[in-house]
């Protein structure tokens, strides 16, 4: 019997990752750090060089380049050497579109 999908290589395979290198801004409570999102997607982003336990709560200042700064509300998914990958908590409507202007020409 086959063993069961990884779900977390399904989740970034519907939603592909495109290089970033923007700078981000990072808070939460008592916490404030300046840090580059290396990649991003409709599903989340990673960001180098920041520490953060699995589940933390994050607010993200992102500004995308032509268009406006998005605040997002994210939870740390994965710790790596590097940084973390973090999940979006939820996209209003108009972070969505923005998002997607951004990625949409920088896809394969």
């Amino acid at each position: 019997m086959p063993d069961s999908p990884d779900l977390g290589s399904i989740r970034e395979r519907q939603h592909p990752r495109v290089a970033a290198h923007l700078p981000v801004e990072v808070r939460a409570p008592g916490m404030l750090r300046q840090a580059v999102a290396e990649d991003i997607s409709l599903a989340g982003l990673r960001v180098l060089g920041l520490r953060a336990p699995v589940g933390e709560s994050l607010t993200v200042a992102l500004p995308l380049p032509g268009d406006r700064l998005l605040q997002l509300r994210c939870s740390v998914v994965r710790i790596e050497p590097t940084g973390v990958a973090l999940e979006f908590d939820g996209l209003d409507w108009d972070d969505l579109f923005a998002l997607a202007r951004f990625l949409h020409p920088r896809l394969p």
